[in-house]
Order: C-alpha cells, then sequence, then structure tokens
C-alpha cells in the first residue's frame, strides 16, 4: 500500500523510490522470473539471437516499443550503477531491488559481449518494429540482429558498454565477488575493443540505428567515459595515463553541458571531479575545471544559461523527449554537491558562486517538479499521486494484457487501442514520461511521444535522486 504523502505537502520519496525501480520490471525482456512483481506483463522475445545462433534473450526494451538498443540501455545500466553506488546507502529496503534491475541488464550485457571483438548492439528491427502496436508478448515483427564488430566499428556503443560492466563490476564487488570480476574483466576486453577498432556505430550500422538512437556526437566521449569508469573500478595505471593522455585528443572540454545517453561529458566532467577535491589527482585539474563551468552554465538566471527554464521552473533542452536531461542534469547537480561537500568547497560563477546546498536544492526543485509540483499540478511519474498520465505512449501497457485477452492482437489490430481516448489499462507504475514542453503544458495523449513516451534512461539517474531524498527531504 502507498504511504501517504509527508506532513506538510511534501513528497513520498521512498513511495517514488520504490515506483521508479518497479518501472524497471515492467520493461523487461526475455523469460521472466519467479519473483516478477509487474504481473500485467509476461515472456517475450524468447528466441532472439536464434537468427546467429546466440541466446541474446533478456534486458530491457528502452521504451514504448519492443526493440532492444544496446546504446541506451548501457548508458542506463551506468547510471543504474552510479545510482546504487553514490546513494545505495539511502535506498534502504529498495536497494535490493535496484540491484536486480542492474544485474537484468548485465546478464544481457555479458551475452551481448561474450565474443571477442562483437557487440551485438541492437535486436529487431526498428521500422517494422514501429509500423506495429503489439504487446511485447505477441511480437511477429523483424527480430534482426545487429553487430559491430573489427570491420564494423562502434566505439560509441562498445565504450558505454564497457564503463557499464565496469560500474556495475563496483555495485557487485562485495555483494557477488566472482560475478564482478566477470563483469570487470569483460569491460576490459570490450574497452580494448572500441579502442583499438575505433569508430561510430551510426557510420556502421547507419539505417539501423538511425534516427532512433543515432551517435550524432561522436565516439571520443564514450572512450574517455569507459577510461574513467575502468580508472574507477580497477586503480590501474593504464587508464589514469589513458584519461591524461587523451584529454585533449578526445575533446574532454567540449559541450561540457551535455550529458545523457548520446554524449558523456558533463558525467565524465563531474566522475573524474571526485578524485581532484579528495586531493590525491591534481593530474586531472582540467576536468574539475570543466565541471565548475558545466555547473556554471546551467544555473537559473544567468545571461548565457545553456538550458532554457519554463516559466515553472523545468530544466528544457531542445529535442524532444527532455525528462532524460532533467533527470540527468540534476542526477549530477546532486552527485557534484556531495562531492563538493566532502571538500568543503563551492563553485566559483564569476560574481556569483554555486554551494553544494544550492546544488542539491536545484536538483531537489527539478524532482519535485516531476512528481507534482508544477503549474498542472501533474505528477510525470506513473502511478504516484493523484493525477498522473494516463495515455502513455507504451505498447504493453496500452493494451490490455495477455491474462486479460488470452488471443493474439497483430501488429494492426492494435491501432485501435493506440488512437482510442481512454486510459491505459495496465497501470506502468514508476513510468517517467518524456513530459511536458516549454511552456509547462503536457497532452496525455499517445501520439505525442515525445511527451508522453517513458524511458529507461530517464529512470535511471532519477533512480539515485530519489534514494537522497528520501533520506534528506
Amino acid at each position: 500500500m502507498a504511504r501517504k504523502p509527508l506532513i506538510g505537502g511534501g513528497h513520498d520519496y521512498h513511495d517514488a523510490l520504490r515506483k521508479s525501480i518497479l518501472f524497471f520490471e515492467g520493461q523487461r525482456s526475455g523469460k521472466l522470473p519467479p519473483d516478477q512483481r509487474v504481473k500485467w506483463r509476461s515472456d517475450s522475445a524468447l528466441h532472439d539471437g536464434s537468427a546467429v545462433g546466440r541466446d541474446l534473450t533478456g534486458g530491457y526494451y528502452d521504451a514504448g516499443d519492443n526493440i532492444k538498443f544496446g546504446f541506451p540501455m548501457a548508458f542506463t545500466t551506468t547510471l543504474l550503477s552510479w545510482s546504487i553506488i553514490d546513494f545505495g546507502r539511502n535506498m534502504g529496503p529498495e536497494l535490493k531491488n535496484a540491484v536486480k534491475a542492474v544485474k537484468w541488464a548485465t546478464d544481457y550485457l555479458l551475452k551481448v559481449t561474450a565474443v571477442p571483438n562483437v557487440v551485438y548492439v541492437q535486436l529487431g528491427d526498428a521500422y517494422s518494429d514501429h509500423n506495429c502496436w503489439e504487446r511485447p508478448e505477441d511480437m511477429d515483427t523483424l527480430r534482426t540482429v545487429y553487430k559491430i564488430d573489427g570491420s564494423h566499428p562502434g566505439s560509441d556503443v562498445a565504450g558505454e558498454t564497457a564503463a557499464a560492466l565496469a560500474a556495475a563490476s563496483i555495485v557487485f564487488r562485495s555483494r557477488d565477488p566472482a560475478y564482478s570480476r566477470l563483469l570487470l574483466n569483460r569491460a576490459v576486453r570490450v574497452f580494448d575493443f572500441a579502442d583499438s577498432h575505433r569508430g561510430a556505430y551510426s557510420n556502421s550500422l547507419h539505417s539501423a540505428v538511425c534516427p532512433f538512437y543515432c551517435d550524432v556526437n561522436g565516439y571520443q566521449d564514450e572512450l574517455l567515459w569507459g577510461a574513467v569508469w575502468l580508472h574507477k573500478a580497477t586503480r590501474r595505471r593504464r587508464y589514469r595515463e589513458y584519461i591524461v593522455k587523451n584529454e585533449v585528443i578526445l575533446h574532454a572540454g567540449d559541450t561540457i553541458n551535455e550529458f545523457g545517453w548520446d554524449n558523456k561529458h558533463a558525467g565524465i566532467n563531474v566522475l573524474i571531479s571526485k578524485e581532484v577535491l579528495m586531493g590525491r589527482a591534481e593530474y586531472f585539474e582540467s576536468f574539475k575545471h570543466n565541471a565548475d563551468g558545466f555547473i556554471c552554465s546551467v544555473l537559473p538566471g544567468i545571461s548565457h544559461s545553456q538550458v532554457q527554464y519554463s516559466p515553472g521552473g523545468l530544466i528544457f533542452k531542445a529535442g524532444g523527449s527532455n525528462m532524460q536531461h532533467v533527470t540527468s542534469l540534476s542526477f549530477l547537480f546532486l552527485a557534484y554537491s556531495n562531492y563538493l561537500s566532502h571538500a568543503n568547497k563551492v563553485v566559483p560563477c564569476g560574481e556569483r558562486t554555486a554551494s553544494p546546498a544550492l546544488l542539491k536544492q536545484l536538483a531537489k526543485r527539478q524532482v519535485d517538479y516531476i512528481l507534482g509540483d508544477n503549474p498542472l499540478r501533474m505528477s510525470y511519474m506513473v502511478g504516484y499521486g493523484p493525477r498522473y498520465p494516463r495515455r502513455i505512449h507504451h505498447r504493453g501497457s496500452s493494451l490490455p494484457s495477455v491474462q486479460a485477452h488470452p488471443a493474439r492482437i497483430r501488429c494492426k489490430e492494435g491501432s485501435r487501442y493506440f488512437l482510442s481516448p481512454n486510459a491505459n489499462p495496465n497501470v506502468h507504475v514508476g513510468a517517467v514520461v518524456g513530459g511536458p514542453n516549454v511552456t509547462d503544458a503536457f497532452p496525455d495523449s499517445r501520439p505525442f511521444f515525445q511527451e508522453s513516451e517513458p524511458t529507461t534512461y530517464i529512470n535511471a539517474p532519477l533512480v539515485g535522486l530519489l534514494a537522497y531524498f528520501s533520506a534528506h527531504p
């Protein structure tokens, strides 16, 4: 049973945390385990990989469709792991569920990286899938397998996969040492492949991955990102030297105010800055300078802000599915504020300074907006609060479950559910949608997918934010 909101009109961050993690169970692909809590989902895509003679079942559907896109799935895994590394101590009984969410992803990432110098980066033909409105359990669309290899490089998705495996190895270091070693050894191998066969996966697999998860800003940031996580996980000198040597070559100082599945720059700078602030890595000082620049570039009220703020106070960046920017950037505000606090430091921004307390306040303001403190008084997390989106752009949620409707619903038969004005029959608890536009307006309608579609990479950093604020409301 959901708890009542806290006295004084505040939010029940622990309830929101529980729901934000539960969401991942509704996104699962493959054979579902006995302890599956989201009961409107059933087994799906059980033959994934058969076209190439491999078992590539499992993992997550990234959003409201039935494709497994490796690039955002790996980023989701990295951010879920970072959430646990920094804020797991605040998760209480939900920590075990957060760890399970990571393992569901890493079990899949181990499968797709099992062959040396190959990464299977996508399962399913996106055009075939998007032409249908089908439950994953009924899927009869093409389950084409796409891979990168020595002749068709993809340093971006391989670098991110290495980062995910390395970050997850830290999560499992004390919980399951053998599994942690397996993840770390695989991360080392995948990173070496990414670095020695350089190129963007969008060039190798253009029509399959573009315009869906096309790498727009290049693969260089993922190589640095992978090296940073391997440095954190191994403490080996080779990764520290790689980062220092490649900082300029791989453009560490570029687009420092971006962070998401395609662009890792702000995350790289914040993550490395922790070591500078702890006083043991002056050779990384320039990364801290970049991290400070990132903070100054997105503060509200400065004249050259690299983000907009809606009238209601929401961070807004053009390009669709805006909530991904809100949660990712807010996570960096919070993580950096903690690193600064431990070092008793502030961020100098010209005549202003940004204190750790200010950064926490900025992050909390964004989280509270998501949970309902906004002009529409609407929670953008499904199942949280009295008013939330009812018609999310999500196949499994909008079609009747297999239990309620055992007969198959074929490709075009689902269209009437897509176009229906009725609320989705399956409440996808914890799903955070793309969210309102720059004027705080939100169409609760399936065809408006940029606003009404949830994604795994919106939720992953939100898990860390909600964990912290559940302990420090």
